[in-house]
C-alpha cells in the first residue's frame, strides 16, 4: 500500500499525496471551485482532475519535479527557467477569467494593508524598524497602475513542475484571477533572483525589474506574520526575511 504523505497542512487547508494522487482538503468550497475552473480555462499544462467530493479534490500528479524550493538552490537548468517564462507569458495572454481571484486587491487596498502590516511587524518586534521602512519604500514601486492579466496568483516555484527543459505542469490554482502579471513573475523568482534573467528572456517582452523587486518586498512584508502563525519559518536561510535584507 502507498504511504500517505502530508504535503502541506495548516488550519485553512491540507494536501495529502497517496501514490500518484493528491488529495486537497479545503473547508472553503469557493477555493476548490476556483481552482477547477481556472485549470479548465488556461492553455498551459495543469493536473488532471480525477474527482471531487467536497471538501476533497483529487488530482493526478504531474510528471517531472518542482522547479525548486524557497531557501534552496534550484537544480533546474537555465533553459527550464526560460521555458517557464514562456509558459507564464502564454497564461497572461489568456482572456481574463470570470472570477476575481482571492489574491486580487487594488492599489489602495494593497497600500492600506501594507501599512497596517508594516506597523504590526515593528510594534510586535518581529522585524527591525529600518528593515521594514526600507522595504516599504521599495514596495512603493509595485503600487502603480497595471493592466490586469489572467494570473496564477500564487506562482511559487514549488507550484511549477519541469521535466528536463520543458514545463510539465503548474499546480495550485485556487488564487487565480485577474491581477498584475509582474506579481506572478515576482512570486516565481522570489529568493531566486539569479534566475530572473532567464525567466524574463522566456517571457519575451519588456519587464520592469524594479517593479518585480518591489513585489518581492511587498509580498514578503505581507506574508511574514501569516507564515509564522501557520507554522512556517520566514527567517529560514534564503526565505522572506533574507529577501527583505537583500534590499538594504
Amino acid at each position: 500500500m502507498d504511504e500517505v504523505e502530508v504535503v502541506v497542512a495548516h488550519s485553512e487547508r491540507a494536501t495529502l499525496r497517496v501514490g500518484d494522487v493528491f488529495l486537497k482538503v479545503d473547508a472553503d468550497q469557493a477555493r476548490i471551485d476556483a481552482e477547477v475552473e481556472a485549470m479548465a480555462l488556461v492553455p498551459v499544462p495543469t493536473p488532471e482532475v480525477l474527482w471531487r467530493k467536497p471538501p476533497v479534490l483529487a488530482i493526478a500528479a504531474v510528471p517531472g519535479t518542482a522547479l525548486g524550493r524557497l531557501g534552496e538552490p534550484s537544480t533546474a537548468s537555465p533553459a527550464a527557467w526560460t521555458a517557464v517564462g514562456a509558459v507564464v507569458r502564454k497564461l497572461h495572454e489568456t482572456s481574463l477569467p470570470p472570477r476575481l481571484g482571492r489574491a486580487f486587491r487594488g492599489r489602495d487596498e494593497l497600500a492600506a494593508e501594507l501599512d497596517v502590516e508594516c506597523e504590526r511587524l515593528v510594534t510586535n518586534g518581529v522585524l527591525p524598524a529600518d528593515l521594514v521602512t526600507r522595504n516599504r519604500e521599495v514596495a512603493e514601486a509595485a503600487l502603480r497602475p497595471w493592466t490586469p492579466a489572467f494570473t496564477h496568483g500564487d506562482l511559487q516555484i514549488v507550484h511549477v513542475f519541469v521535466d528536463g527543459d520543458e514545463v510539465s505542469g503548474i499546480i495550485d490554482w485556487s488564487e487565480a484571477g485577474p491581477g498584475d502579471p509582474l506579481y506572478d513573475l515576482a512570486t516565481l523568482t522570489l529568493g531566486h533572483e539569479e534566475h530572473l534573467e532567464d525567466v524574463v528572456a522566456g517571457y519575451g517582452t519588456d519587464v520592469d525589474l524594479d517593479v518585480i523587486r518591489a513585489w518581492w518586498s511587498l509580498r514578503s512584508l505581507l506574508a511574514i506574520r501569516w507564515l509564522t502563525e501557520h507554522g512556517f519559518d520566514p527567517s529560514a536561510p534564503g526565505c522572506e526575511v533574507d529577501v527583505l535584507k537583500s534590499r538594504m
